[in-house]
Parts: structure tokens; sequence; C-alpha cells
């Protein structure tokens, strides 16, 4: 039953070879992984006409400065990400940037707080658009919570299907939402051209004496800077654009980035214009909407649209967080069940673990993640500042091309980040202030990890030439499952030919690394001449499958020769009960499956140190 409805929600699996036909193009892409970044334009204006109503109305013509400034920053971060993509192809953008350039420290941190920030996407987007589904319909206010939960695991269960599938998905909503700003900001700005609508701003651009400090205008900046969330997230994505795919995906960034500076300074120019004032009732875009097309079809075509966008916003989260855990374990800093893709060739551990996090922030907040969104913007710009002065090192060091030219635009970006930084820190500490806890403590454990991994590849390391004592009965057969060449492997070898004439070892391979694949086969002769080695070839990735059928046959062989046959599985024996998630996940789904084999199961154990 578990394996039909497996097969129904989530397809059949796909061969590792068809991992080409995986790969996203530029329309594709852009659906799936600019959708958090165009969704803040719902959001970004009014954060900023939020703060300076505080003042007066006569200040709101400086969201026009403040819209223009944060598109230079836009424009640095853009550029700076075009860089790292062509510099770094391999995925993982602010993370590898700032571990290479910076030192691993460092870059801890801008992954620590990328994947935290992800998460919060995904609680933070469902949270926006739940609340557009229950202000359209207030009966569900109830059950938002729940409307929250149901989006998530729906996210969650397109996304296992595979990356083509999901960006087909979202390419409805993403596009409807493009299509229906453009539509907006052109026909507003047409209407203002022919002078259909009167200039209706409180103060003309540059009015004094509206009573506005520092203090206010970095408020609103930084406040504006939501806007710029998820532009970071091709860089994260790059493995899964079709070939080249380094120029696909700066191409698509840079795309993706023109169609955000066009949204955001066109809707911030008619709020001005309009002189649109924020409330606690109609949103700021609902606000120029109906100034713009009335009260009609479009107007509510709009609030559709606006509200799809917010609620698949949170697909960001989904397609960039799984590369990013999967460049974290293949460094050792996290459990390497991460680098596992599943039946649909895509990272399903990285995406089961996120929707799990996004689901807790929402229960804990209760489906409001307001306060949440200044340590979000935390989150986002920290990791911009580290990846770009990391990419200024990069320059000096490198000293390709026009650099200079180059590094100049990494230190605005970086200067700029990171002055939001210091904002952020310093006016919204009552919202950022868990970010100082959350990071030592995930520091902590990314090293802890490391750490433990470490001291198994010492201990695991084979020696050659160690003697050793082998004692051999007869009658019985044994297969070894063998996943590489170490320590424990040697060990298991050297006990099944203490309890049979007849030894196998077993190994299953797959398509992504054969290079490694035929190295570990030479490698295993080389170390055991007399010992038979068997690689059976998986084109699904499973381990199980191929391991069950090969059994059944040399089950065979063994009955009619009189032999036992016994499945030597070895299995590591952790200090601590958390470093079991670490390993054996393998051994565990083999032994379980053998369970209904006339088979013997047997376990070597072997015992890990500090």
């Amino acid at each position: 039953m578990w394996r039909f409805l497996k097969r129904l929600l989530i397809g059949k699996p796909l061969k590792t070879l068809e991992e080409g036909s995986q790969h996203l193009s530029r329309t594709k892409a852009l659906a799936l992984l600019s959708s958090d970044a165009l969704s803040s334009v719902a959001y970004g204006t009014e954060q900023i006409t939020t703060a300076l109503i505080a003042a007066s109305a006569a200040a709101l013509w400086m969201q026009i400065p403040i819209a223009i400034l944060v598109l230079v920053l836009l424009a640095a971060i853009t550029l700076s990400y075009r860089q790292i993509i062509h510099a770094y192809p391999s995925g993982g953008g602010a993370y590898v940037v700032t571990s290479t350039n910076w030192g691993r420290n460092a870059g801890l941190v801008a992954g620590g707080s990328l994947l935290v920030d992800y998460m919060l996407t995904v609680a933070v987007s469902v949270a926006a658009g739940t609340e557009a589904i229950t202000s359209a319909i207030p009966a569900l206010h109830p059950y938002a919570v729940g409307i929250g939960v149901v989006i998530i695991l729906i996210l969650m269960g397109i996304n296992l299907r595979g990356v083509r599938e999901s960006a087909g998905f979202l390419m409805v909503p993403v596009y409807f939402f493009i299509l229906m700003i453009t539509g907006m900001v052109l026909y507003g700005l047409y209407n203002i051209a022919t002078g259909q609508v009167a200039f209706h701003a409180a103060s003309a651009i540059g009015t004094t004496g509206s009573n506005i400090g520092i203090i206010l205008f970095l408020k609103a900046f930084s406040s504006g800077s939501s806007s710029l969330t998820g532009v970071e997230a091709i860089s994260n994505a790059v493995p899964n654009f079709k070939e080249p795919k380094p120029r696909n995906a700066a191409a698509t960034l840079s795309i993706m980035a023109l169609i955000l500076a066009f949204f955001f300074a066109g809707i911030t120019f008619l709020s001005y214009w309009y002189g649109i004032r924020p409330n606690d009732h109609v949103t700021v875009l609902a606000q120029i909407g109906q100034a713009t097309f009335g009260h009609g079809v479009l107007f509510y075509l709009l609030q559709i649209a606006t509200a799809l966008i917010l609620a698949v916003a949170a697909n960001t989260g989904f397609s960039a967080f799984p590369q990013l855990a999967f460049n974290l374990a293949k460094d050792k800093f996290m459990p390497h069940i991460y680098m596992d893709k599943g039946d649909r060739l895509g990272y399903s551990n990285g995406i089961m673990s996120l929707a799990i996090g996004a689901i807790v922030l929402l229960l804990i907040f209760n489906g409001s993640t307001e306060a949440l969104i200044p340590l979000y913007a935390v989150g986002v710009f920290i990791p911009f500042t580290l990846s770009q002065s990391g990419m200024i090192i990069h320059w000096f060091r490198e000293r390709e091309g026009i650099w200079l030219g180059k590094a100049s635009i990494n230190f605005v970006g970086s200067a700029i980040s990171f002055a939001l930084v210091v904002i952020l820190f310093w006016m919204h500490f009552k919202s950022v202030w868990p970010y100082l806890i959350i990071m030592p403590v995930l520091i902590k454990m990314f090293w802890t990890v490391n750490k433990h991994y470490r001291a198994v590849a010492k201990q695991l390391r084979v020696l050659s030439k160690e003697p050793v004592k082998r004692h051999h009965y007869d009658g019985a057969t044994v297969i070894v499952l063998v996943s590489n060449l170490t320590k424990a492997t040697a060990d298991a070898i050297d006990y099944a030919q203490s309890m049979g004439d007849r030894v196998l070892a077993m190994h299953v391979s797959f398509d992504s690394n054969p290079e490694k694949e035929h190295r570990l086969g030479v490698e295993f002769k080389r170390e055991f001449p007399d010992v038979r080695y068997v690689d059976i070839h998986s084109s699904y990735r499973s381990i199980t499958e191929p391991s069950l059928r090969f059994v059944d046959e040399i089950a065979k062989g063994a009955k009619e020769r009189n032999h036992s046959l016994t499945i030597l599985i070895p299995q590591f024996v952790p200090r601590h009960g958390w470093q079991n998630a670490l390993h054996n996940q393998n051994s565990l789904r083999l032994r379980t499956a053998l369970a209904s084999r006339d088979v013997t199961v047997s376990t070597y154990y072997f015992h890990l140190k500090e």
C-alpha cells in the first residue's frame, strides 16, 4: 500500500542517466527560482511607506530616493552573483564563496544563515499567502495555520516529484503575476503620461520640512530592502540548469533582476504619484491596482495573482535549501543523507527537512510571522555581505580581466549590505536577537558532525600489507556488503572468511560517479585477490532492490550445493546515540527487506572511537 501511494504521489523512479532531462531551461528556472524575489514587490514599497508615514504624509516623497538606493543595491548584488555563478559554478553560492575566501567558519555562518533563512522563506511566504486567502474568505480565518500546513505539504509533494515538474507547476502563477504587474505598471504610467490621472502626491520631490530624520530614513531603507530577499537563490542552484549551466544561470539571474527592478520602481512611482497611504485594511499594492484598474475584473485578477505568487514564493526555498545542504554534507558538516538523491532525482531528504522546519515555525508563531521579517532579512544580508566581500578577495587573488572594476562593484554591494546588517541589529534588535543564539548553536553542530566524520575516516583508513589471520569452514556461503574500501570492510571480509569457505563481496554501483566505482573495484581486487568482487549496477540509486535480486540468485546456487547462506552486513557502533543518524541508514533498510528471505542475516559491528 505504501509503495502504491508513493508512486501515485511522487511518480515512478527516474534513472540516474535521465538526470539531464530534469535540468531547467531559462523559462522554467525563472518560474522555479524567482517566485520569492518577485513576490516581495507585493510588500516592499508598503514597508517603505509604512516607515515614512510615521513622520508625516509630506515625508512620503522620500520613497523615491530610497527606492533608487534599493535599486543600486539590487544592481550590485546581481552583478556580484553573476560573478559568483561563473567563478563557482558548482552551486553553493555564498557558502562556497565565503568558505573559499574568508575561511571555513565564515563560510559556515553564511551557509547556516541561508539554511535558516530558507525555512523562514517558506514560513513567511506561506503565512502571507494564507492571509491573502483568509482575507478573501474571512470564514477560513480560524483555520489559517492548518491551511498553511497543507500548502507546505503540497509544495513538498510537488518538489519530491522532481525539479521539472515543480517548475512546470509554478509557471502558471509566476507568469500570471508577471503579466498582471507589468500590465498595471504600464497602464498606470500611460494614464499619467496622457494626463488622465492627476498628481495626488502629498508633497513634491525635494520638499523640505517633512520632519524625517536619518534614523527614520535608515529604517525605511532597511524595510524596503526586504524586496531583495531571494535574489541569491539562483547562485545556489546552478547545477539544476541546462548546459551551459553558468551562462544559463547568469542570464536567468539578470532577467529576474530586470523584472524585479521594473516592478519595484514602477510600483513605488505609482504609489508616490497616486498619493497612496498605507492602512491596515487594504494593502498598498491593492490601492495602486484599484487606482489603476478601478473595481473591475482586472483588479480582482491582480488580487488573485498576488495571492498565488505569495503562496508559491515558498518554493524558492525548496529549490535552494537541498542544494545548499548537499554542499554542506559534501564537506562533512551535515549528515551524508543530504547527498542522497530520491526516486525523482531530487535531494528528497533536504526537501522533507525544510518542510518540517517550516511547519514547526508556522506552528510556533501561530501562522503570523511579521515579527520574523527582520530576522529573515538578517539571514539574507549577512551572506550577501560575506559573499560580496569574499569576491573582492577572489579578484585580488586571481586578477583576471577588468578585475578592479569587478572588485569595485563587489565593494559597493558589500558596503551597503553591511550597513543594512548594522541597521537591522540597531533598529530591530528585539526581532533579530535570536540570530545571535541560533548561529553559534548551528556552527557548533556543524563542527561536531565534521569532527565525527573526520575521526571515523581516520579509523576506517585501510592499511595494506596488514597480517590477517583467516580460518575457513566448509559448507557455508557468505555475502558481505561493501560500500567502500575501509578498515571496517577489511575486518568484515576477514570475519566472513572465518565463517565460510565461499565469500562474495557485493557492491551496488550508481551512474553518478562511474570513475569512483571503477577505482573501488580495482582497489578491492588488489587488497583481496582471493575474494570474488561482484559489482551490481543500479540505475535508480536503490541499494535494496538489486541486493535482494542478487541474494535470491545466490540462494538458489547455495541450496543446490547444500550450502548455508549468510548475509553479513557491516554496521558502525558510534559512542553516542545522536551519531546513529550519520551512519547505517542503508544497512538498516536492507536488513528490514532481507527479513522476508530464507537466509541468515548477520551483523559485523565496527566500534567507532572519538
